[in-house]
C-alpha cells in the first residue's frame, strides 16, 4: 500500500561491505532519509540510480534485515499509544462502573460484562486483523481499525441499556484490536532477538502510562460529567492516535514479505505456529498470567470501592501506583536484564512472583490472618502488577522470536490468548457479588499457576536457548 505519511518507520539498509565490517548497534538509532535520487536500500554516498531502476530493485531485492530497522521516537510513541488501547479503553471506564450500573438499573454482575464484551472483540478481531496486515501490509489495516474505534466509542456513549452497551463495547473491542495486533507485528517488522525484548520493554514505558492517566482521567470526568463523558473522552483520545499514524507511521513490511494467500492459509499458518510447542507454551503462559492481571482490573473498582470503602479518586490512585510498579519492572527487564540473563530465567521469575502476591490474596481475602484492611490487599495487589513487568514483555519477545516469517499472526495467536482468556475471567471475579474479594483472589491463583505449568510444561527452559534467550 503507498505510504502517504511523511515518516516511515524504518531505516535503509546499509551496503553488504558496510554490514561485513562496521560493528553491528545494539540500540534502536533514529530513522534516517534517503539521499536524493537513491534507492532504497543504497548505502550513503553511493551513485544516483535512476527511477525506473529503482522501481524493479524494489520489486525484486529482499526487504531490509529486522536488526537494520531503526524506529525515532515519534514512532515509538505511536507504537506505544496503540499498544495502550487495551488499558485505556478499560481503566478509564473503571471508576464509573458503580455509576454505570445504577445509572442503567444493571446488577454489578451484568456491567462487567460491558468489559467481558470489549476484550472479547479485541481477541476475535485480532484473529482476522492480524493475518490480514501480513497479506495487505501493516499501514491500511491499521488505519481502517483506527477509524472504526473512534466511530464505535463515540456511539457507546448514546447506549440507552446495558444490552446495547455491551454490543457496542464488542464492536469498540474489534475495531480497537487492529492497534494492538499490528503494533506488536510492526515491532517484529523492526527487530529480532533481545533488541526486540528491549523494544518491548521500551513500549512498556509508554503504553504503561495509559494505565496510571487513565483511570485518574476517567475519575476527573466523573466530577464534570456522568459516565458518558469518558467516552467521548475515549473517541477523542482515538480520534489522536488515528492522526498520529496517518501522518508518522509508514508501512514496515514489503510487498515482497507479504503473504498472497486467503482464509485457508491464514489457518494453515495459525495451525503451523500453535504445533510449535514452546510458542504455544509462551502464548499460553502468556495468556493465563494476563487472565490473572485482568481478573484484578475487573474487580478491583468494587473490590476498592464497595467493600473497603474508598472514593473513586483514592482507587484512581492505588491503580495508578501499581500501574508505576509494573512500569519500573518493565525497565529493569529491559535495562538491566535483558542481555545479561536468559530471558527464561527473568520469566520464570516474575511467575513465581505473581503466583506467590496471588496466594497471599487468597489467604488475605478469606479471612487466615484475620480481618485485614485496605493497605495489605493493595500491597500485595502493587506487587502482583510490579511482576507483570517481567512477564508480558518477555512472553510476547520469546514467542516473537519463533515465528519472523507470521508475525502478524503470530501477534494475532498471541493476543486473542490473552484477551479471551482474561475475557473468560472477567465475569468469575463477580460471580459471589459485590462484598467479597474472594473469588478474584480464586481466579487469580488458578491463572497463575495454570501460567506457571504452561511455561514449565511446554517451552521447557531448563533446556536452555543461550544467555540472551535466544530461540
Amino acid at each position: 500500500m503507498p505510504e502517504t505519511g511523511p515518516a516511515t518507520a524504518a531505516s535503509h539498509e546499509p551496503s553488504p561491505k558496510t554490514r561485513s565490517t562496521a560493528p553491528s548497534s545494539s540500540t534502536p538509532q533514529a530513522p534516517s532519509g534517503s539521499a536524493p535520487g537513491s534507492a532504497p536500500g543504497s548505502a550513503p554516498g553511493s551513485a544516483p540510480v535512476p527511477a525506473q531502476a529503482q522501481a524493479g530493485a524494489a520489486d525484486r531485492a529482499p526487504a531490509p534485515p529486522a536488526a537494520a530497522r531503526r524506529t525515532g521516537l515519534l514512532v515509538t510513541v505511536v507504537l506505544g499509544g496503540l499498544s495502550a488501547l487495551a488499558p485505556l479503553s478499560m481503566d478509564m471506564y473503571l471508576p464509573a462502573l458503580p455509576e454505570v450500573a445504577a445509572a442503567l438499573h444493571s446488577p454489578a454482575a451484568t456491567i462487567q460484562l460491558t468489559l467481558t464484551a470489549c476484550l472479547a472483540g479485541m481477541a476475535l478481531g485480532q484473529l482476522v486483523i492480524g493475518p490480514m496486515s501480513d497479506k495487505w501490509g501493516r499501514r491500511g489495516p491499521l488505519l481502517a481499525g483506527m477509524v472504526l474505534y473512534v466511530l464505535a466509542t463515540a456511539v457507546c456513549a448514546f447506549a440507552p441499556s446495558a444490552g446495547l452497551l455491551i454490543g457496542f463495547r464488542l464492536l469498540q473491542g474489534l475495531a480497537g484490536s487492529a492497534g494492538i495486533v499490528i503494533a506488536r507485528a510492526i515491532v517484529r517488522d523492526l527487530y529480532d532477538g533481545v533488541e526486540m525484548a528491549r523494544f518491548f520493554s521500551t513500549l512498556m514505558l509508554v503504553s504503561g502510562v495509559a494505565p496510571i492517566v487513565a483511570p485518574l482521567i476517567g475519575a476527573q470526568v466523573l466530577r464534570f460529567a456522568d459516565w458518558r463523558g469518558v467516552f467521548v473522552v475515549l473517541a477523542g483520545v482515538g480520534l489522536v492516535l488515528t492522526l498520529l499514524v496517518w501522518r508518522s507511521l509508514g508501512e514496515t513490511l514489503p510487498p515482497a514479505q507479504r503473504h498472497t494467500g486467503g482464509v485457508p492459509t491464514a489457518l494453515r499458518t495459525m495451525r503451523g505456529l500453535l504445533a510449535d510447542r514452546a510458542f504455544a507454551g509462551y502464548t499460553l503462559a502468556g495468556g493465563f498470567a494476563f487472565a490473572t492481571l485482568f481478573s484484578y482490573i475487573s474487580a478491583s473498582p468494587f473490590v476498592v470501592q464497595e467493600i473497603y470503602g474508598a472514593s473513586p479518586q483514592t482507587f484512581s490512585l492505588l491503580f495508578g501506583l501499581n500501574s508505576v510498579g509494573l512500569i519500573l519492572a518493565g525497565q529493569v527487564n529491559g535495562k538491566l536484564l535483558v542481555g545479561r540473563v536468559s530471558l527464561d530465567k527473568v520469566l520464570a521469575v516474575g511467575l513465581a512472583v505473581v503466583t506467590a502476591a496471588s496466594v497471599a490474596l487468597l489467604l488475605m481475602t478469606t479471612g487466615v490472618f484475620g480481618r485485614v484492611g485496605l493497605v495489605p490487599v493493595a500491597a500485595a495487589l502493587f506487587v502482583l502488577m510490579s511482576a507483570m513487568g517481567l512477564v508480558l514483555p518477555n512472553t510476547n519477545a520469546l514467542a516473537l522470536m519463533r515465528t519472523p516469517h507470521a508475525a502478524g499472526s503470530a501477534s494475532a495467536l498471541l493476543g486473542t490468548a490473552s484477551f479471551l482468556v482474561g475475557a473468560i475471567a472477567s465475569p468469575l471475579v463477580g460471580i459471589a457479588g459485590e462484598d467479597t474479594a474472594v473469588p478474584m483472589a480464586v481466579v487469580q491463583v488458578a491463572c497463575s499457576l495454570l501460567a506457571v505449568g504452561c511455561f514449565l510444561g511446554m517451552c521447557r527452559p531448563w533446556r536452555g536457548r543461550g544467555a540472551t534467550g535466544d530461540a
